[in-house]
């Protein structure tokens, strides 16, 4: 089997749910991959045992199942690496490349405080003897200048007297972050690391490690991260953060990959509607923009409302569900997920998001009698309304199943306003209050041919028969 030229990777922390800006990163590797026709992995960092969580992992997985960013392969598990991690620290300290250091945590402060602002060198650095007390496994950073060539960033140079003495292994054996991201990489076979460029300066560091141990550096992709609407980097004060939290916004997967795409990267004349094999075609590293993105949630409504109108009805309905069944306040029976599919084109137009397309469909859902109370019920309460009601309703009557369409109804109605020389809005406004109670709603022979004879019957003769007055209040 031939090995991919191509392997990204996403590797998140287990410590909480699917951060939004994660979620962008993991999509750049993703789309990365497909587009080099390479492979895309996930690694869980859970080193840290004091804060990764079992619950923080599964909401990462059950996040990126969400939003349809789906790995290659295993899961790998980077505390199930710690064997490589020593090893890898083992041949370091045998090469020189690293030492011990036998410095308690107290003299640590002290030489710190006492080396200031310049980079930390251990006392041990040197030292040929072999204590016989407690130890952690330092790098020893070399002398010189360390380049790297970043595909956002551009190119990159620092100057190795700046970079610390960091620890490889901690006295009680463990593995640092820093060796196990390299180590892990390696033997993943990772090509390419996107991520945060808040780890640029980790670049320079693992570059050294690789070079140590003799390994092929990756290339490297820095991506700035998110910031809010005020350009202030992005917190808990600028709203939802968790992927989670936008799928209960009502977001389409669809929708928020393609807006946390163009969150951040460019292609062309700037078009914000991608579908997934578009993204997979075009995509690449250098079109991602070196300036923080800032979360625009009007731009994000916009896409997802764009995803909205091209997802299938019946996909639609499965998805807005359990926005449809809070506002019905329980599960939906199949003839009212029937009269919802049959009315999704006139509920797509009118929805930037799968909350406002249940909303839409309030109407459909209404049970009967309608509560008509307030401003609602004003235009019952108009003379004349409940007469023209009850005439509409003779004419209504004998029309037949196969007659009950859309234009069929729009045409009745139009000529009840000619016979009766009114304006539409003496029929048109009670008609409406009478079938949704003040709902939104599209076109009035829209409401009739979606709600069916039967409903609308029913609604008109609840009206008709109730004690609303004939005068205005």
């Amino acid at each position: 089997m031939t090995t991919p030229n191509v392997i990204t990777r996403f590797a998140p922390s287990p410590t909480g749910f699917l951060h939004i800006g994660g979620a962008r990163t993991a999509l750049f590797n993703y789309y990365f991959a497909k587009h080099m026709g390479g492979e895309f992995h996930l690694r869980i960092e859970d080193t840290d045992k004091a804060r990764s969580t079992d619950a923080a992992t599964q909401a990462i997985i059950d996040g990126m199942n969400w939003l349809g960013v789906h790995h290659d392969g295993e899961i790998v598990y980077q505390s199930k690496n710690a064997d490589a991690h020593i090893e890898a620290a083992q041949a370091l300290l045998g090469s020189g490349a690293a030492y011990r250091c036998y410095a308690t945590a107290e003299e640590l402060e002290s030489l710190r405080a006492e080396q200031g602002d310049t980079a930390f060198r251990s006392p041990h650095r040197d030292s040929t003897n072999l204590l016989d007390k407690p130890y952690t496994i330092r790098f020893r950073v070399a002398d010189g200048t360390t380049r790297i060539k970043d595909h956002v960033q551009g190119d990159i140079t620092w100057e190795n007297k700046n970079f610390d003495d960091l620890v490889l292994l901690r006295a009680d054996g463990t593995p640092t972050y820093m060796l196990a991201v390299v180590v892990d990489d390696h033997n993943m076979g990772v090509t390419h690391v996107v991520r945060g460029d808040d780890h640029l300066i980790n670049a320079g560091r693992q570059t050294l490690i690789y070079q140590a141990l003799g390994w092929d550096v990756p290339e490297w992709a820095h991506v700035p991260l998110i910031h809010g609407p005020d350009g202030k980097k992005l917190s808990k004060r600028h709203g939802a953060l968790g992927a989670e939290a936008y799928r209960d916004m009502g977001y389409l997967p669809g929708g928020l990959r393609n807006y946390l795409l163009k969150l951040g990267w460019s292609h062309g004349d700037e078009e914000l509607f991608f579908t997934d094999d578009e993204i997979a075609k075009v995509f690449t590293l250098e079109g991602i923009n070196s300036a923080p993105a800032r979360l625009d949630f009007d731009k994000m409504d916009f896409i997802n409302g764009q995803h909205i109108l091209q997802e299938a009805g019946d996909s639609l309905l499965a998805q807005s569900l359990p926005f449809l069944e809070e506002l019905n306040e329980g599960p939906l029976s199949d003839a009212l997920k029937a009269r919802i599919l049959a009315a999704m084109e006139t509920l797509k137009p009118r929805a930037k998001t799968l909350k406002e397309l249940a909303e839409q469909a309030r109407y459909l859902l209404a049970k009967r009698p309608l509560e008509l109370t307030g401003k609602s019920a004003k235009p019952l309460k108009r003379e004349g309304a409940i007469d023209h009601l009850s005439a509409l309703t003779l004419r209504l009557e004998p029309l037949k199943d196969t007659q009950w369409s859309h234009e069929t109804l729009q045409e009745l109605i139009q000529t009840y306003v000619t016979d009766n020389d009114i304006g539409f809005g003496k029929i048109g406004q009670p008609v409406r209050a009478a079938l949704t109670g003040g709902a939104p709603s599209p076109d009035l022979s829209w409401v009739l041919a979606l709600l069916g004879k039967d409903e609308v019957l029913g609604r008109l003769s609840d009206v008709i028969k109730s004690d609303y007055g004939k005068k205005e209040d």
